[in-house]
Formats: C-alpha cells, sequence, structure tokens
C-alpha cells in the first residue's frame, strides 16, 4: 500500500520540492564534505554542472525506477557522461533503506573517496532516503579518524510513552 501511496504523491510532491528552491532558501543540493553531495533529483539539465564544476564520477540513486524515468538520466546516459550509477531503490515517504543498501552505498561513496572524485547522492528531495546514506557514510568516515570514535549504547531510558531501549550514536573525539 505505502509503494502505491508514493506512487500517487510523486508528481505533487516534485512540484512542490521545485517550486520550493525557486521561492525559498532551499537549495537544490548540497557538498556534505570533499565527496558526497547529498542532493534532489538531478535533473538531465545538471549533468553539465554535476561532471564539470562539481568532479561528479558517481550517483547513488535512491529512488526506485519510475521515479527517474522521465527527468534523470538512465544508467547508460550517466555512463556516457563518465559517470557510474548505484541504484538502490527504496519506497518513498514510508521506506529506509536497508542496512545492505546503506553498506553498499558508503562503499561505493568511499571508493570514490579514495579516486578523489565526487558522488551525488539523491532521492526525489534529498532529504530522507539519501540524507539516510549520507548520514551512513560520515559514521563510517568518522570511525576511520584516529581521532574520532563512534559510540553505540543501547539506553534503558524510559521514554514518557514508556518505550525502553533507545538507542543513543555519539561521535566523540579523543583528547590525548
Amino acid at each position: 500500500m505505502s509503494g502505491v501511496l508514493a506512487r500517487l504523491l510523486f508528481y505533487p510532491t516534485l512540484a512542490y520540492n521545485v517550486v520550493m528552491e525557486k521561492v525559498s532558501s532551499r537549495r537544490w543540493f548540497d557538498r556534505v564534505d570533499e565527496t558526497v553531495i547529498l542532493g534532489a533529483l538531478p535533473f538531465r539539465s545538471m549533468t553539465k554542472q554535476l561532471v564539470e564544476t562539481e568532479n561528479v564520477r558517481g550517483v547513488i540513486t535512491m529512488n526506485e525506477e519510475y521515479e527517474t524515468k522521465y527527468f534523470c538520466n538512465s544508467a547508460q546516459e550517466w555512463q556516457a557522461a563518465g559517470v557510474e550509477q548505484l541504484r538502490l531503490s527504496t519506497v518513498d515517504l514510508t521506506g529506509v533503506p536497508s542496512m545492505e543498501n546503506l553498506h553498499r552505498g558508503v562503499e561505493f561513496a568511499l571508493q570514490h573517496k579514495e579516486q578523489g572524485t565526487s558522488v551525488y547522492v539523491h532521492c526525489k528531495a534529498g532529504r530522507s532516503r539519501s540524507a539516510t546514506l549520507a548520514a551512513a557514510y560520515l559514521i563510517r568516515v568518522s570511525m576511520m579518524h584516529s581521532d574520532c570514535h563512534l559510540l553505540f549504547e543501547l539506553q534503558t531510558a524510559q521514554k514518557p510513552s514508556g518505550e525502553k531501549n533507545i538507542p543513543l550514536f555519539m561521535v566523540t573525539q579523543d583528547k590525548a
């Protein structure tokens, strides 16, 4: 049912995103670090800018096939522009990227980091599916630095609703 809802709301929510980018301070994409760019759908008209100005050589598409069919480059079009595409299909609005897809996406981004090139990570709006992958990438990169440690604790704190075992993630820096 959630897939049907996502399909029904795709065009209205895409139009909303385009309007908001035009009338507000919302940008279509932002650089997260020297490797990852987090953004909304990369329209075909953006290809030259992404490749030439932003040094994009990889694209991680968190969208389902129907979301990119008419407005975005196909895998073959990306390849012709010198860009490798990794599609990690995730349902819009209610879907969450699987752990397997998060791992695949992070590894893909790390390969481009080693090559000194950029990766454009996107979904429709650049706010949920793709942002989850960008967060996973940042956590992994922070773990690779010797002066940072990722701490994962399962809290036994109680929320007002009575739920227990709230996961708590923290990135800390050694002071030594």
